[in-house]
């Protein structure tokens, strides 16, 4: 029943949610703020005063083309200069310097770690039937001489000249993806890596060095074992789980999602490990892939694992189990059958594609420049809820009040969120897929349009599936960023 005060135009169930809060180093009362630049800025990393967090100073390895070892150099001395921003200039705050936001240190050690290869590299790659070959087994080979040589550096930065842009992809064949194929060769070693550039958009071509300062100097934090923040407001003992599948290349059309990752998340939002499930007969519907009962208990059982190993032995109170499709009933028994000792369950499919917009109307039939603001939420029933993890957000702005959207231009699709199990509220499911999109630490975004546990899940899955061996056990998430 409608208040007699409601217009008739206005849409029930509607809600904006408050932008979620980060917390930092320093006095947990204190060090919150929902911008997480800002928030390093003026507090610090949130593991930057606990033990063993992070090496001072941080050593980097170096692979890269003849010559290219000074740009390298040259990147780093950046990384320890203030810089102003050219661009997102009501957003992005002036770079400081790494050593002055984060409390350590990146230094370039001289001698067998820095490698540089040959020139006569680039003319084979120019001229290979399969460049992509060539250039692999160069970069193959070096990841591997440093493999000798793993106590001394902590990350490698491989450069890739746009020289070699032709043998970055091969996907009419082989489906070879350069970027994936070096995260998970390094990742089958234990070793860090940070991809750069030298085209315009790479990070010694950009133009806007505040930009790629802020990027890469969070990305390097963090694969050197250090956590920006995490999320302020959280529910302690709650688990969240993303899954994700994966298309192995050169498989029957019966066996093609032949890996599911499964990435696990703390209340905080900290990316804990994941894990690489390869299955067999996995069912497909359409083009998605469905896991039998036994094959998901198994996920989400090695993925408790991974929880209870990093509290004390302790089970979660409640699990929150998303994926971009659908849950059949096999696979919520199948998450039932691992979850015996949890209270409370939640399975919710998180749908990109729902056919829904929305505009913001800033006078009678006159729409706001900006769209919705982010954190609109719409019921659609009891059990599904619209999203819109993107839209206007003007407290992430320098003055808090003017207009900011991050992806410049469009009308945002929201998220559809179908829940499959679980009693609890769905705003508190869209305040935590909300939080979630603050999550991703391998960019210098105020958010990200999915929860970081199905872009991480995706991510991972990529990577996995071109790894040369799948080994039974977790990984850490930094392999892979």
């Amino acid at each position: 029943m409608m208040p007699t005060a409601a217009k008739p135009y206005a849409l029930p169930g509607h809600l904006v949610l408050p932008e979620p809060k980060l917390r930092f180093g320093g006095d947990p009362r204190d060090a919150i703020d929902v911008h997480p630049l800002r928030g390093l800025i003026n507090h610090g990393p949130f593991s930057r005063d606990k033990l063993s967090a992070v090496s001072d100073p941080i050593r980097l390895a170096v692979i890269a083309p003849q010559g290219g070892v000074k740009r390298i150099a040259d990147l780093v001395h950046e990384l320890h200069q203030s810089h102003k921003p050219r661009e997102r200039r009501n957003y992005l705050p002036d770079f400081p310097g790494f050593s002055r936001i984060f409390g350590v240190r990146l230094i370039l050690p001289n001698g067998p770690t820095s490698i540089e290869l040959p020139a006569a590299l680039t003319t084979e790659v120019q001229h290979s039937p399969k460049p992509h070959a060539v250039l692999a087994e160069a970069l193959t080979r070096s990841l591997y001489a440093l493999r000798n040589l793993r106590h001394d550096f902590d990350i490698v930065i491989i450069y890739l000249t746009k020289q070699w842009e032709a043998g970055f992809q091969e996907l009419a064949t082989e489906d070879f993806d350069l970027h994936d194929y070096l995260k998970a060769i390094a990742a089958s070693e234990g070793i860090c890596v940070q991809i750069v550039t030298d085209t315009d958009t790479g990070a010694l071509g950009y133009f806007c060095r505040c930009s790629v300062t802020w990027r890469l100097g969070v990305a390097l934090y963090t694969k050197a074992g250090g956590v920006p923040w995490v999320l302020a407001d959280s529910e302690p003992g709650t688990a969240f789980i993303g899954i994700d599948y994966a298309l192995r290349p050169g498989t029957g059309t019966e066996n093609r999602y032949a890996i599911c990752c499964s990435q696990v998340f703390d209340a905080e939002g900290s990316g804990l490990e994941f894990i690489a499930y390869e299955a067999e007969g996995i069912k497909l519907f359409g083009r998605n892939p469905f896991l039998r009962r036994d094959q998901m208990m198994k996920v989400i059982a090695r993925s408790l694992a991974i929880y209870q190993r990093k509290h004390a032995g302790e089970f979660p109170r409640r699990v929150v189990v998303q994926k971009n499709t659908e849950f059949k009933p096999y696979e919520v028994d199948g998450c039932f059958d691992a979850l015996l000792h949890t209270p409370n369950v939640e399975l919710v499919h998180v749908q990109q594609s729902c056919g829904w917009r929305g505009i913001q109307i800033s006078a009678p039939r006159k729409s706001h420049a900006y769209p919705c603001r982010r954190g609109s939420t719409f019921q659609l029933g009891d059990y599904e809820m619209l999203l819109w993890t993107q839209g206007n957000l003007p407290d992430v702005t320098r003055d808090g009040r003017a207009d900011f959207f991050k992806e410049g231009k469009g009308i945002p699709d929201p998220l559809l969120l179908v829940r499959y199990a679980g009693t609890g509220s769905m705003d508190d499911l869209c305040r935590e897929v909300l939080a979630l999109s603050k999550m991703d630490w391998n960019n210098d975004g105020p958010y990200d349009r999915l929860p970081v546990t199905l872009s991480f899940a995706k991510m991972l899955a990529n990577v996995v599936k071109r790894m040369p061996r799948l080994e039974p056990r977790s990984y850490a998430f930094r392999l892979f960023m």
